[in-house]
């Protein structure tokens, strides 16, 4: 059950992190708003890191934590791509299911073997991030990714797709189709890096995967020269994204090792939900029928899960 309440709370920080980048992306260069992000990510967990790194890392646990940071990052480039040329709707579903079918699939092959309610939940979590992803306007998805330099609509730290964008112009679905089952598996890198981190190295995994996309974004600033420092407003609300978006990965890191990847990723996922909640209260965005029924998915696969266990 702690896992559950833990892969929930990560589920949390990935919304509200997304909900502010979502606003500051549009008060802000992304690139600006990113590295912000990003390097408070970075102070967030090296605070945090004492309390939490019971022992000196391992090598591999260092390496797998690099290699969730830069997932993470890569998958965020390949997100945009996919904004370039296909409206949200293609694009970011196909991210988020990807990155959750992808540590399913991960799970599984590591020898995970869920309940079979834990596995209804897992099936009907699916469309839940479909329906929750979707606009209220014209059918476009509100989401966009994280920890990126590559210009597009929106941005956040920590490897994931981030809410509040507008459509894309580009016409080519198929691309876009593409670009988000690839932002998916690299999504899906992330929080299997995690999981195969380990425990026995405390946060030093995190702290890995943190340096790892605080270099890609750095690399992105002096590539494009784009160093100034953003607005007050969206300075802060680009600090809010860095600080609640490491708070949900240092919350999937623990979530995971308390319970299997293939469920607590899942329930990780479900994040647009708290996106779109957040939407709601503070912006009065409506919830359309399909929304109302993805959310209502969403609890009934937390329900099926909690039911069935984490492992």
């Amino acid at each position: 059950m702690l896992a559950i309440v833990l892969a929930l709370a990560s589920a949390i920080g990935y919304g509200g992190s997304d909900f502010a980048a979502g606003i500051a992306s549009r008060r802000a260069g992304v690139i600006q708003v990113t590295l912000l992000a990003s390097a408070v990510s970075a102070v967030v967990v090296v605070v945090v890191l004492p309390f939490a790194a019971s022992r000196p890392p391992t090598t591999a646990a260092l390496a797998w934590g690099v290699v969730a940071g830069l997932g993470g990052t890569l998958g965020a480039f390949a997100l945009y791509l996919g904004f370039r040329h296909a409206a949200f709707s293609v694009a970011g579903p196909l991210s988020a299911v990807g990155a959750a079918g992808f540590s399913v699939l991960a799970g599984l092959l590591f020898g995970e073997r869920p309940t079979a309610l834990a596995l209804a939940g897992i099936v009907l979590a699916l469309p839940a991030i479909v329906g929750t992803a979707a606009s209220a306007a014209s059918g476009t998805v509100v989401s966009a990714a994280s920890a990126s330099g590559t210009p597009g609509p929106e941005a956040t730290a920590g490897g994931r797709p981030a809410a509040g964008g507008r459509p894309a112009a580009g016409g080519r679905p198929a691309a876009g189709v593409v670009a988000g089952l690839i932002a998916g598996a690299c999504f899906a890198l992330l929080f299997i890096g995690l999981d195969r981190a380990g425990a026995g190295s405390g946060l030093w995994p995190v702290a890995a995967a943190q340096v790892g996309e605080l270099a890609v974004a750095l690399a992105a600033a002096v590539l494009t020269r784009r160093f100034w420092l953003p607005g007050a407003r969206p300075r802060l609300l680009a600090a809010i994204t860095g600080a609640t978006g490491a708070a949900g990965t240092i919350l999937f890191f623990f979530a995971t090792h308390d319970g299997f990847l293939a469920i607590t990723a899942v329930l990780t996922s479900l994040y647009p939900a708290v996106t779109i909640v957040l939407a709601r209260i503070m912006l009065g965005e409506r919830l359309t029928g399909l929304r109302l029924a993805g959310l209502t998915l969403a609890a009934a696969c937390v329900a099926l899960i909690a039911v069935g266990g984490a492992g």
